[in-house]
């Protein structure tokens, strides 16, 4: 395949115009999709050297996608009885190395998650003029719609869409979400909240902690889902679907569809998250290696385009109270391991992380000591 160079000041190309006339439309890459595209518009085209099937090992920051490593499935089954330190071990290793963990028998309804994909794929499927009322890039609109929340200070967008449910400021009055998603997202947030419930105690226990420990410092205290929709792209080799980063929560459970296109760097090569149905991914957050003080890893990981989709995923990022700092807790630090990071409040790690956006970088070196 022929690719043009990547010229991001290119003659007579004006960025910041496209990038305007496109947020103008409110209607995302689906409405891209939806007028007819063959070609992807420029702001959307990533340098080769960035592209997982362009770049080489030589000079590129990862190698290409190995197969000879599987990210951890942990089985919860047992969690409160006679597999409970088993699972507990099984949570740190993951954590320690790997960064992310695929859970099975955990507590979420299939059908719940069934449904909960479905009526995502349907909201971004809805016609522009119904999706375009909940278009908003205003961090404090907590149900709303967009196309990359970094569109504005990326150097390249990828290609999603999102609609966004922040609780971060407590439970939200379902009349405020999409009609055409209120019953699902109520229905599976409600199991998600149970299942941090459990996650915060087992991650305390696999520290070395008491089991409320996490919830005891409100470390993983409100939540924001973000659901995403990648419609088939027609030149899936030129962009992402996310680019490589880390989640900036202390952790995120995320459910995905069965296409697939989830990739975690582990050991510096790009390892596929295959889709289990009935699976959920969890995976360490940037707050909770902080806190943790590098014993638990929040790892880079992206999505990749591709010709087939929609590709249809729920990502609840959970994160720290926003009533107080945090530093790495003081039973993980000594004198031979004393603290790495500085005393943090999550809207200040937020600001920085957003301001950057996705450019395939860490947040976290920026708040070390």
């Amino acid at each position: 395949m022929e690719v043009m160079p990547f010229d991001e000041e290119g003659a007579g190309y004006d960025r910041a115009k496209e990038v305007k006339e496109f947020e103008e439309t409110k209607g995302g890459v689906k409405g891209l999709l939806d007028s007819g595209i063959v070609k992807l518009p420029r702001f959307l085209i990533h340098p080769p050297e960035s592209l997982p099937r362009l770049s080489s090992g030589a000079g590129a920051a990862a190698t290409t996608t190995t197969s000879c490593y599987h990210v951890p499935v942990i089985d919860f089954s047992g969690y409160e009885r006679c597999r409970r330190s088993e699972i507990i071990s099984e949570i740190r290793e993951a954590s320690e190395t790997w960064g992310f963990f695929q859970m099975v028998n955990h507590g979420v309804p299939v059908v719940v998650m069934d449904d909960m994909l479905k009526v995502i794929r349907k909201f971004h499927e809805q016609p522009r003029e119904v999706k375009k009322e909940w278009y908003s890039r205003d961090n404090k609109v907590p149900v709303r719609y967009f196309c990359n929340g970094d569109l504005l200070v990326a150097k390249a967008a990828n290609w999603r869409d999102t609609i966004i449910f922040d609780f971060k400021d407590g439970p939200l009055n379902p009349e405020a979400y999409p009609k055409v998603c209120r019953e699902a997202v109520s229905q599976y947030i409600e199991h998600i909240l149970k299942l941090r419930e459990i996650l915060s105690q087992l991650l305390s226990e696999s520290l070395g902690l008491k089991s409320d420990y996490l919830t005891s410092i409100e470390c993983m205290k409100s939540e924001a889902m973000l659901c995403h929709y990648y419609p088939a792209c027609p030149e899936p080799d030129l962009t992402f679907g996310a680019t490589q980063h880390s989640d900036p929560s202390s952790l995120t459970i995320l459910l995905q569809d069965t296409i697939g296109g989830l990739q975690v760097l582990h050991q510096n090569k790009w390892v596929d998250i295959n889709p289990m149905h009935g699976a959920l991914v969890a995976n360490i957050g940037d707050f909770m290696q902080l806190i943790t003080n590098d014993k638990f890893k929040s790892v880079e990981h992206r999505v990749l385009a591709g010709r087939v989709g929609p590709r249809a995923s729920v990502a609840c990022h959970i994160y720290p109270s926003a009533s107080h700092k945090y530093r790495p807790i003081d039973e993980l630090t000594s004198n031979e391991n004393p603290p790495k990071y500085k005393e943090t409040h999550i809207s200040d790690y937020l600001g920085y992380y957003r301001s950057k956006g996705l450019d395939g970088s860490k947040a976290l070196p920026y708040f070390r000591l």
